[in-house]
Formats: C-alpha cells, sequence, structure tokens
C-alpha cells in the first residue's frame, strides 16, 4: 500500500481518538479504498513506551471501520492502561499496522515451528483448545507488546474447556530476537507455561505494513 495511504491512515486514526476525547481534528475519509476489507492493529506510544495498543487478527469489516474503531479502543479500552486523557493526545505517537491474511504453519512439533519462524517478518498466532473445546474468538486476542506480562499461576496444566489464543506482531522480534523467546512468550501471554507444547497446538504467521507518525507530522 502506497505510503500516501499509510499518512491517511494515521490521519484518520488520530482524529477518531480526537473525537473520543472532545478534541478538534479532522480527516478526510472519502477514498474509495478505504470501503475495501482490511484487518490492523493500533499502536499508542508515549515517549517510545506502549500506551495501547488494540486490533484485529482477520479482515471482517472495512478498512476506514476498522481503523477507527482500533484507535479508539486501543485509547480508552486497552486494560493494561488507564484510557487516554484530552491532555495526552499530543504526546501520543500513532502507528498503524495493516495486517496480510493470515497462514497455519504445519508444524510436526515444537523444534519444527521455531526452525519456520522467521524473525522480524512473522507475525505470530498461538492457539490452543484442549480436547473438545469449543474455539470461540477469544477476548484477549488483540493485544500487543510484551510488558508486564506474569507468569501462570497455579497448576501447569491447562484447563479443560479454556481457549488459550495469543499473538505477537513482527515489531516484538526488536525485544524477543529469538524464536524460542518470541514462542515462549506467546504462551505466557496466552496464559500457559513458558515450556508448554501439545499435539493440538495451532500456529499461524502474517506480515504487516506499517506506518508511524514518527515519520510524519501531525497537526
Amino acid at each position: 500500500m502506497p505510503i500516501d495511504r499509510g499518512k491517511s491512515l494515521l490521519t484518520i486514526a488520530r482524529a477518531a481518538i480526537a473525537r473520543a476525547l472532545n478534541v478538534s481534528h479532522t480527516a478526510d475519509e472519502s477514498a474509495p479504498w478505504l470501503s475495501e476489507h482490511g484487518a490492523c492493529f493500533v499502536t499508542l506510544t508515549q515517549f517510545g513506551e506502549l500506551r495501547g495498543c488494540i486490533g484485529s487478527l482477520q479482515a471482517h469489516q472495512p478498512l476506514l471501520a476498522d481503523v477507527k474503531s482500533n484507535a479508539v479502543s486501543a485509547a480508552l479500552r486497552d486494560p493494561r492502561f488507564t484510557p487516554l486523557s484530552a491532555e495526552e493526545f499530543n504526546i501520543t505517537v500513532i502507528e498503524i499496522s495493516l495486517l496480510s491474511p493470515s497462514q497455519e504453519m504445519q508444524v510436526h512439533d515444537e523444534a519444527d515451528a521455531l526452525a519456520q519462524m522467521r524473525p522480524g517478518v512473522d507475525g505470530i498466532i498461538f492457539e490452543y483448545s484442549p480436547p473438545d473445546t469449543l474455539l470461540t474468538q477469544p477476548a484477549d486476542c488483540g493485544r500487543e507488546g510484551i510488558a508486564a506480562i506474569p507468569a501462570p499461576k497455579g497448576s501447569a496444566l491447562p484447563s479443560h474447556g479454556r481457549v488459550y489464543r495469543s499473538t505477537f506482531l513482527p515489531q516484538v522480534w526488536e525485544d524477543l530476537a529469538r524464536p524460542r523467546d518470541f514462542l515462549a512468550m506467546l504462551r505466557r501471554k496466552a496464559g500457559l507455561p513458558d515450556d508448554f507444547w501439545a499435539e493440538d497446538v495451532k500456529l499461524s504467521r502474517y506480515t504487516v505494513t506499517k506506518w508511524s507518525e514518527k515519520e510524519h507530522q501531525h497537526g
């Protein structure tokens, strides 16, 4: 997607957050390509530190709606943070990651999975459903970052009936450069032990095209 489209998406995301905070900021939402379905993550940072990140793993609505919804959710509904205030609006930097369709990885075991992972390229979705568990859309699949991921409490065994799912964007490779560490933190994020593996583990990969306000000035 061209750079100018990325700039448009960033402006749309900022305007959506502005409206939610009752701050004045406008964006042109008339481009025809915005009506095409797309999946994105919106990441907010302040002085290089994560301030919120919410996204979609699958393209289930027009890109315009997805960007606006995820921007507002990243600002106001990321449970790891207090809602963004109007006073923080101008010090918050927005990054948008547009996801490719995900592809399931055909892996035989953990070693095979580690060998197939591409550092710096792949976003990875980790899924595990104990036998006879119905897989449903989890509430916590749209999170990025590794800060403050707690180790699972209690038994190391997964609970029957619970679905375990997590994802990291390719940007997380900057902090977890080794596939073994990347996968360990994905499992921890899903609520499983760092070294958990089972035959029913499912891994999928996707790539992203990303744009950041660090490369564009905003008004």
